[in-house]
């Protein structure tokens, strides 16, 4: 059952962020932010000028009352008690899509709509890289835990792409299109056309060595760092349109997914990621999964009840039917207990509890 966070925003939100306190920052179409209490009481409002849509917000893990928030080409850095200005940056030349923080917190990424990702120096408060090789929008960056020089990156070029800061051009790049043959032979997708596969998001997991991505041909593909290159360990769908978030919960290898198609998924990758890594080309033959369905308040939810995956697919844990195209996804931990932030179209935010799961 979700509850619903209103009161807040007039306008659809298009991103969330939780601090390690527990408090929430969601950014919304039109220029406005949010800092909300856990208990889902928004606890201050502010209106950039401009009225560009706030794209990103993002709170530093160290001081949990430091908050980030990009606004069209702006990054401001403000204090999210007060939700006064601490500080302010223009060093993007197109809308900016995406913010991520390194490990150490002494860089911060921005990608935009010319495809470019500006590495903000936070010390010195200037810009030490601009990294530029996406040909359309660069829709998503995110940097590797625990190397706090290497980030990883998307499109709407359909490529995927390594870094590392030390260098000017990325180690390495995948083409997601390249996988468009395979993809029209998948049973799954018999009947139905393929989209080309426009990257939107992407989420690296704890070790910092795997990271999913996102796309609107349906699928979610996860990738391991191999050094200087990446190898595909994955690649499943669940979602009938595009996927538009991919989201990693801490300490795991359990993935949140949401679409266009107004679905929420989550999906535990660690047992794929793991057979193939330790034997690429075996791929023994198992069970059909058994699944359950009942309905709650707010959505239909389906949850499977066995491990076993017929060959070559992979089922999902748990299957909302939310109902919204999701702008936004977030797995955090609510007064203890772990939840789905979910913003979409509307001018809400939806809270799903999954300690149940």
């Amino acid at each position: 059952m979700a509850v619903k966070w209103t009161g807040g925003h007039s306008s659809p939100v298009l991103c969330l962020n939780t601090s390690k306190d527990g408090l929430v920052a969601s950014g919304a179409e039109g220029g406005s932010l949010v800092a909300w209490g856990e208990d889902g009481t928004p606890l201050g409002h502010m209106q950039f000028q401009g009225a560009d849509d706030v794209t990103s917000v993002l709170f530093s893990p160290s001081c949990s009352t430091k908050l980030f928030a990009s606004h069209g080409e702006d990054i401001s850095v403000l204090d999210v008690r007060s939700l006064k200005f601490l500080d302010h940056f223009h060093v993007n030349e197109e809308e900016i899509n995406c913010l991520s923080l390194n490990e150490t917190e002494n860089l911060l990424a921005s990608a935009d709509d010319s495809g470019a990702i500006k590495i903000l120096d936070l010390e010195n408060k200037k810009v030490s890289r601009s990294l530029k090789r996406h040909s359309n929008i660069c829709s998503s960056v995110a940097f590797r835990p625990q190397r706090p020089q290497s980030l990883v990156s998307c499109g709407l070029d359909m490529q995927v792409m390594l870094w590392n800061l030390q260098k000017a051009r990325p180690l390495w790049i995948t083409n997601l299109q390249e996988d468009e043959t395979e993809e029209m032979e998948d049973p799954q997708s018999s009947g139905q056309l393929v989209n080309p596969a426009l990257a939107y998001s992407v989420s690296v997991a704890s070790c910092g060595n795997i990271f999913s991505c996102g796309a609107e041909d349906g699928k979610v593909r996860i990738f391991r760092v191999m050094g200087v290159k990446c190898e595909q360990e994955l690649g499943f769908k669940g979602h009938t349109l595009g996927v538009s978030q991919v989201c990693f919960l801490p300490e795991s290898y359990l993935l949140l997914t949401g679409g266009n198609d107004g679905k929420i998924m989550l999906w535990d990758v660690n047992s794929e990621v793991e057979k193939k890594h330790k034997s690429p080309t075996k791929h023994p033959r198992r069970k059909k999964t058994k699944r359950a369905t009942y309905t709650k308040q707010g959505g239909n939810i389906s949850v499977s009840i066995t491990d076993e995956e017929e060959h070559g697919k992979i089922s999902p844990k748990l299957n909302i039917e939310h109902g919204e195209k999701v702008n936004w996804l977030l797995g955090t931990k609510i007064k203890g207990h772990q939840n789905i932030l979910v913003a979409d179209q509307t001018s809400c935010i939806s809270v799903y509890p999954l300690n149940e799961f």
